[in-house]
Formats: C-alpha cells, structure tokens, sequence
C-alpha cells in the first residue's frame, strides 16, 4: 500500500508517522514490563529449571511468531491499520490485567493435577500457553499492523525499520523501570497497571490518528508480465520472478541472524553476571545494553535501507533488493569479528579490570561499572544485529506489495531463529559443547548468514534487452570468469578469516565461576588449567589455589577448587557456596544436626539444595532417619561435585536411603503429596535472581503444608553481603509463618557470619517450641550409639549440646520491636531480590548481629532443664553476648 492508493496529501500522512513513533515506544515500554511480570509469576508456578524456562520462552516468543505471520492473512488491508494497531494494543492491555488476577486459578489448577516427565513438561507448556499466547499473538500483529499505513518504497521501509527501533528503545525504558523502580518500590500488581495504562493511552491515541487520517484499501497491482523471465529474472517486468528465486535466502539469513543473536543473549549473560553478580540488577542492565544496542542498529539499518535502495532515475520500479542485501551480508560478515570481541572480552579482559565491588560504599556506582563494561562488550553484536531487520525488510520489499505480510514475514522468520536460538543454546549447546564452543557455533551462524546473503545477491550482470547499456553488460559478461575468480579469492579469504575468529575464542576460565566480581582481586593466586588433587603440590607460602573440576551445565556452573593448605570449595554463581574450611563446615553441621535433634525421632527429610552435600549428609549419621531426598536443580552438583567431599560429606549420594531429584525445589514441593519430618536448605544466596522465591512467606507456608506433626524447617541466613534491612526482611518473612521460630548465630569469635533460622510446626496447636537439654544431652551421648553424631559435632567445635545450644542468639516474639518495619517478602513481591541485590557488595555482618543480640534475653521457657544445665547454658550464653 502506498501513501498516493489512500488518496491523502503525501504532507498530511507524513507528519504522523513521528508521532506513531511514540506511540510504538510505549508499545515496547509495555511489553517488556509485561515480559518480566509474566516471567516472574509464571516461573512460580512451573518452576525455575532450565525445561521450565525454555518452555516458557518458547511459548511467549511463539505467540509472536503467530502473530506476525496471522495478522496480514486474516485481517483484510481495508480496515485502518491505525484503528487494528489500537485494538491490538487494547486487548493486550486487557488481557495483562486478566494474567495477573487469574494466575492464583491456574497456579490451583496446575498444581492439582501436574505430573513428571514428559506428561509434566506438556502440562507446563500448556500452562504457559493459555497465559502467554494471547497477549504474546496480539503482540507480534502490533508491527505487521502499523506496516500498512506506510508505503513499500524505500523511505516507507525504513520507517518501519525506525517503528521497530522505537519499540526496542521502549523496551529499554520498561526493561529499567521495572527492574530498578516498579517491582522494587512496589510489585507485580502496580507494574502490570502501569504498563496496561499505557497499553490503553496508545490505544486511545491510536484511534484518535485514524479519525484524523481516513482509510482506503490499496487497489491490486498487476505485475508486467516479461517476454524472456528466465533470461531477466532482475528485470522491472519480473518482481514475482525475484520473489520467487531470490528473497528466500534474506529470510533464512535473517532467521540466522535471530538465532545467533538469542544465542549469544544467553550465553553473555551466562557469563556476564557470574562478573557482575547474578541479581535482578545484572541481568536488567544486560538486557537493557543488548536492547540499546539493537535500537541504535535499527535505526542506523534504517536509515541506511533507505540510501542503499534507492532505484534509479530511469528505472523507478526495479527491484530494490541489491543494495539491501550486500548491506545485510556485510552485517553478518562484520558480526562475526563483532562476536569474536565479545568472547575475547568476557573472557580475557573485563574480569581483570582492576575493579573490587566491596570498595563502594553506594550500589550506583557499582551499576555504572556494570553498565559500562556490559556496553564495551556487547554493543558491537547487538548494534549488527539489530541493524539487520530494517535491511532484510528493505531486500524484500517491492513496490505495491501488502507491507503487512511483508513485515509479518520478516519478523516471523527472525522469530523463529530466536525461538531455536534461545532454546538451543541453553538446553543443548552449552550443556553439551560449554560457552567456548558456543561462541564459535554462532561465528560460524553468521558467516553462513553473509555466506548466503552474497551468494544470493550475485547476479550483477544480468542480461536485459530492453535496458540501457547493453553493450557494456555484454562486456562485462565476457571477463565474468575474472570475477568469479575474485569472489572465489574473497570468500577463501572471509573463510580464513572466520577459522580465525573462531580459533581465536579463549575458554570460559574458571576463575570467572568460581570467584566471580572479585576474580581481580586474587591475581596471581589462581593458577591456570585444571589439574587433579594428586598433583597440587602442599606447603606454606604464598598459596595457590586449583581447579580440580569445572562444568558447565543446565542451569549454572560449577568449579572445585583446592589450595595448597588443603581447603576444598564448590563455587557457583561466581562465589564460593560451600567448603570444607571451620566457617562453613560449622553452618552446615548446625543445619543437619539441629534440624535432626530438635526433632524427637525424624524419619523423613527433604534437603533443597545438594551443595557439597555436608548438610544432606548429616542426616545419615541419624539411625532414625530412613530416607533422604536431595531436591538439586544442576544435575552436575550431586554427579560431580559431591563426590569431591566425599570425606566431609560421608558419601551421600551413594547411601542407599538418598533419593536425588532434579527439579526447581520450591516447584517440587508444590506439587509433591510427600510429607516430611524435617525440610532444610544448603546455602542458598537470596540476590542470586530467583532463589528469593525460596524466602517467601507463600514457600514457607507450602514447607509448613509439607510438614508432619512436629516437623521442622531450618534455613540458612548470610549475615555478610547485604544490610540490615535484608536480614529484617529473611527474618520477619520466615517469624510470620513461625511465630515462635529462632536464630541460631554462627559468627567467627563473635562476629557476625551466618545464621540458621528454625521453625517448628507444633504437634499440637498452639504448642510453643522447647528443648530438653538434658534429654539432648543424653541423645548425643556415646553410649548409646551414636558416637558417630558426637563425633561430627565434636568436628566443628560442639563438645557437648551446651556447646550447640549455645550458639542461640534469639527467638521471634523477643524480636518483635526490631522487626517492626520489615518487609515481608511474597510471591507477589519478591521485595528480597531487589534489597538483597541493591546491598550485595556490603560487609555488616557484625552490626547486624549486634543489633540481634541487643534484644537478647535467657529464654526460661524455651531450655527445659536440671539447675546445673540451664546455669551452664547461662553462661555460655552470657559469653556470646559480652564478645559483642
């Protein structure tokens, strides 16, 4: 459709389309706050694993696979596009709304009847489905919509390569709004309110443009038919002809283009916030970089369509495609020098910038060096690859075809790249090859592209009878085998340079996993490769730490390390998770054994989290306790890294009473009829995004749920990495499901470390927690059996259970005052991520257990005991609070 087939002034409509610019900036502001809420709540339904998240992310871009291609077939070019853009936009807005208040239904519903397997993985696509693919199909109908309001010529073209940049730059907007203010300040309900606001002001705005812009569908243009087609398949007369042999490699091309460029959003952010600390922070910044640099593409693409398509004078109706295409394939030429930067820089550079996050005292500044380094490394790809669209879409386009279909077509193609991109990688690419390999898969992705893009943009001499300037195109034609032979020299040279590229990847180091934002600061410290414990040389000394494993899995990375001084880790999420050295040995410990002795005869546990496999472990020291489960969502923990702590961990995975089962812990117990005598949880980092979904007040209740009569639950609490508010908000979320829970301190000589947190569901109601220290006494005493549990408390510094019971730093009805203005974490909320994110790089664990133990008093009627027991709890007690 032209501007001149509606019959309106060229002036008239023109004046609109930067206004209609707006208006698709606060299309993409609502879809991304859209995406995120929908990401966040649908992932408590079905889960955090890896088969969740790709289901999920199929679905959603799916449904905008649907939506471009659906729209230009089944609404016909006579309605408005303005008031169809509205519409859409509308029902969008709509329908976000109705997610938000029907997801308890489904949540009900799905959890009533989900299954393992693949029965379950189909019901959680079609949860996902009835979600996401309405609003996500009317999504992908926005661009196509729009499309047919500007006209097929070059400068109508690269108008909608300038509407699909302003939708990314409101990407960009949402993306940062609601991961900095909307779902921090607030939550969920007021984000999805304020991007249906919006949805419903372009909505009405929309239709206050198409009053002011009367419609008429385009009459059918009837293509000159051509006396030679097969001689002058370029010709002005053989459009159809071109359609037809020469635009599928711009879709393959730009389908390439989506898929490497899915791919790389995966693996950089893999990687990329294992440097900067895996927060809801990070990964908003990152997202936000790789979209800034898709808009800016775009809307240098667009601009560039619009110079290099430009038909000549004497022929105002030949296909375009020529210019278009060179320009795309040198895109995907130049990316594949643009993907080689990034890895070398991920890899090789920005982990030693000489950067220590702790330094900052104001989480902004640390931002600013995220957003920083995150830009030097990705914004070249993501410049190319959002260049990309407006070029393919000027390839194919030509004059008085449906610019609906056409951008249908197009963003349909790039989609579904996307589609096997996003989920390729993360669920077979990196699990299977690692990152290093990954990154070459997608150097290789887009030299094919340019390899096909120039391949079919080769017909430069094309004979046309009835053109000027015949002679000299028989000319040309006599020396063409000179120039295949310099396109066979260019392309031997572009594969020489692409083998290079690809060679040139370094690997993932494993310093980067392990040690994460801090991996500068070791230095020298860190020494190369992987090697096996047998050859890591012992004695004093500067000491060097090792690798002794390093895998790239499913859901995360994992690395073991040893020094010289013998101290083994398991690090993740680019910080160490668990060790063997007293600290961290002690907290594990307590989690098992006071979870088990405070329990009268536990049989049944559920452990969230394998870790070393320390705290799992303890459990088997218990006679009473008969069966185990370890809920894991990284198959490679439990494989692989456990067994490396075999000794501290006493074999676990091995016991014939453990049940390992791989799943998002908080989606399994959701959904298991299992009930347990006691559920714990290995160290699990609350900033880390996702994981506070394991410190909610809603996940406490399902734990409460799963508990038998008498049950326990204990929880790990970081007193280090964050600030007072974080720990108010853990602590007073876990006290309103436990109102007689306590705080169980593992500090260093009084200094705040870490902490247990224990809730108990009575046996009876109303029925307050107490403890018999002389019949725990007894329980631990050698004589009747379980030495081995004395023995591995005895391990840690516990002699005696006044030595455990004396870590007691206070209980929930004492902490009242204190916890008066927490916040409660939910489901609805997930304030936690965000305060535990903002305070990631702060070290007040002694302030903050000094402000516990100011509301410290004896607990007379918690410790059941003889006179002499109590008095010597007393005063190791006492000893706790005077090294405050």
């Amino acid at each position: 459709m032209t501007i001149e087939s509606c019959n309106l002034p060229v002036e008239r409509t023109q004046r609109f389309l930067p206004l209609l610019l707006v208006l698709f900036v606060g299309s993409g502001y609502s879809a991304l706050v859209y995406e995120i809420v929908w990401f966040q709540l649908l992932q408590l339904v079905i889960g955090s694993s890896a088969v969740s998240l790709g289901v999920l992310l199929g679905t959603y871009m799916g449904g905008m696979c649907l939506g471009s291609i659906g729209l230009p077939r089944i609404i016909s070019p006579k309605r408005h596009p303005l008031r169809v853009y509205s519409l859409l936009e509308l029902g969008i807005g709509i329908i976000g709304v109705a997610v938000l208040f029907g997801m308890p239904y489904i949540d009900r519903l799905y959890t009533a009847n989900v299954g393992h397997g693949f029965a379950g993985v189909w019901l959680r696509g079609l949860v996902c489905a009835v979600c996401l693919l309405p609003p996500t199909i009317l999504m992908g109908a926005t661009l196509p919509a729009v499309a047919r309001w500007v006209e097929t010529t070059p400068k109508g073209v690269s108008w909608l390569g300038l509407f699909y940049g302003g939708n990314i730059a409101g990407g960009v907007f949402g993306c940062l709004l609601a991961g900095f203010y909307l779902l921090r300040v607030h939550d969920v309900a007021v984000a999805t309110y304020a991007a249906a606001t919006v949805n419903g002001a372009v909505a009405l705005m929309g239709l206050g443009l198409a009053r002011l812009t009367p419609h008429r569908a385009p009459a059918p243009v009837s293509p000159r038919t051509c006396a030679e087609p097969k001689a002058c398949p370029q010709s002005a007369g053989c459009l159809t002809a071109v359609a037809g042999l020469m635009v599928w490699p711009v879709y393959v091309v730009i389908a390439l283009s989506g898929m490497s460029a899915l791919g790389a959003e995966v693996v950089w952010t893999r990687l990329l916030s294992l440097l900067l600390g895996g927060t809801v922070y990070t990964f908003s910044i990152i997202l936000a970089v790789f979209l800034v640099g898709l808009g800016i593409g775009s809307g240098i693409g667009s601009l560039l369509s619009r110079v290099v398509a430009l038909p000549a004078p004497a022929s105002p109706d030949a296909s375009r495609g020529g210019g278009p295409r060179i320009a795309l394939g040198c895109c995907q030429m130049i990316l594949t020098a643009a993907i080689a930067w990034t890895a070398y820089m991920v890899a090789k550079s920005l982990p030693y910038w000489p950067i220590d996050p702790s330094l900052s005292t104001s989480p902004w500044f640390n931002f600013q060096l995220d957003l920083t380094r995150c830009a030097w490394a990705v914004l070249p790809a993501a410049i190319l690859w959002g260049a990309s669209f407006p070029l393919a879409l000027a390839a194919v386009a030509s004059r008085g075809g449906d610019p609906g279909r056409l951008v249908g077509g197009v963003y349909a193609a790039n989609t579904v790249g996307a589609i096997i991109g996003s989920i390729g990688f993360s669920m077979l690419v990196i699990p299977w090859l690692g990152t290093q390999q990954a990154q070459r898969l997608m150097i290789g992705l887009s030299a094919v592209a340019a390899f096909l893009m120039f391949s079919g943009s080769g017909h430069l001499f094309c004979h046309r009878e009835h053109s000027p300037g015949d002679s000299l195109r028989r000319e040309l034609r006599g020396i063409s085998l000179f120039f295949y032979l310099c396109e066979l020299c260019v392309l031997c040279g572009f594969l020489t340079l692409v083998a290079l590229l690809a060679w040139s990847v370094p690997p993932t180091p494993w310093g980067l996993i392990a040690y994460g934002r801090f991996v500068a600061t070791y230095g020298g410290r860190l020494a190369p490769g992987i090697t096996e414990e047998k050859d890591i040389p012992s004695g004093s000394g500067k000491p060097d730490i090792f690798c002794t494993y390093m895998g790239e899995g499913l859901n995360g990375s994992a690395v073991v390390t040893m020094s010289k001084a013998g101290v083994r880790c398991f690090h993740s999420a680019g910080k160490v998770q668990a060790s063997n050295e007293p600290q961290d040995m002690r907290l594990q410990r307590m989690l098992g054994h006071i979870s088990a002795l405070l329990h009268p005869k536990p049989r049944s546990v559920l452990v969230v989290g394998c870790g070393a496999g320390v705290t799992a472990g303890t459990f088997i020291l218990h006679p009473s306790i008969k069966h185990i489960i370890i809920c894991e969502i990284e198959p490679l923990v439990p494989k692989f890294v456990a067994p490396k702590f075999k000794k501290e961990n006493y074999d676990v995975v091995n016991d014939s009473r453990v049940e390992v089962i791989y799943d998002d812990a908080r989606h399994y117990i959701r959904t298991t009829r299992r009930k347990f005598d006691i559920i714990t949880s290995d160290p699990i980092d609350p900033w880390v995004k996702g994981c506070a979904a394991l410190y909610t007040q809603d996940y406490y209740k399902m734990c409460k749920e799963h508990l038998n009569p008498g049950g326990v639950v204990t929880l790990w609490i970081p007193l280090y990495e964050g600030n007072s508010d974080t720990v108010k908000s853990v602590i007073a979320t876990f006290f309103s499901v436990f109102p007689n829970g306590l705080i169980w301190s593992n500090d260093i000589k009084g200094e705040g470390y870490d902490a247990v947190l224990f809730g108990q569901a009575p046996a009876q109601a109303a029925m307050p927690t107490q403890i018999n220290v002389d019949e725990l006494q007894r329980r631990l005493s050698r004589c009747i059996g379980n030495e081995s549990v004395a023995q591995s408390l005895a391990e840690v510094g516990f002699d005696s259970a006044i030595d455990l019971l004396a870590t007691y730093a206070g209980q929930a009805p004492d902490l009242q005052e204190w916890l008066r203005d927490a916040q409660i974490n939910t489901d609805r909320n997930l304030h936690l991520q965000y305060t535990a994110g903002m305070w990631l790089n702060c070290y007040l664990g002694r302030e903050i257990l000094a402000e516990i133990i100011q509301y410290y008093r004896f607990p007379e009627e918690l410790f059941i005991a003889s006179d002499q027991s109590k008095e010597a709890l007393r005063r190791a007690l006492e000893g706790l609070q005077s090294s405050q």
